[in-house]
């Protein structure tokens, strides 16, 4: 079943999070994930989002989505985000 990570991240250091951001897409493709949205001006359509990107990342299981946040190469480029940004980050489970 489709696991869905979302984050509504706030950046205050645009080129340390660069660092994050090189080395992202290798590990997340490793462990099967992908990313359905990036936004950093999403539409709201009820209430306020504020300010902030939104991202999607879809994994095959909740234990796929587990394994690419816990692994030891994205925890070494996860220092990068959590230097230079505040995030609010939730795993949902999805339709199908």
């Amino acid at each position: 079943m489709t696991h869905y990570i979302v984050g509504n991240i706030t950046i205050h250091d645009l080129d340390r999070y660069r660092l994050y951001e090189a080395g992202f897409m290798p590990i997340l493709q490793a462990h099967g994930g992908k990313i359905a949205v990036v936004s950093d001006a999403p539409t709201p359509l009820e209430g306020s989002w504020g300010v902030g990107r939104l991202v999607v990342l879809a994994f095959e299981s909740a234990e796929a989505a587990k394994g690419w946040m816990t692994s030891p190469e994205y925890q070494e480029i996860a220092k990068h985000r959590l230097a230079a940004s505040d995030a609010t980050i939730v795993m949902a489970q999805g339709f199908g």
